[in-house]
């Protein structure tokens, strides 16, 4: 099977004046990145599962997943 990666990029908006998101400021930007990535891969994945497998049903092919 011939895999074809997607590209999408997602932001995130900070209050630069909340005590958070100075803590998460003071990181370095690659930290910033990684904590940020699982956080979104943590949550938004197994919530999405469902439509992809609604997509996916019955594709002869090509199938859609989100890769951790």
């Amino acid at each position: 099977m011939i895999t074809i990666p997607h590209s999408l990029q997602f932001v995130t908006e900070l209050d630069e004046t909340h005590p958070v998101a100075k803590q998460l400021l003071a990181l370095p930007t690659i930290d910033q990145v990684a904590m940020l990535e699982a956080m979104l891969k943590e949550l938004l994945a197994p919530r999405i599962q469902s439509a992809l497998d609604e997509l996916n049903a019955g594709n002869s092919y090509a199938t859609l997943k989100v890769l951790a």
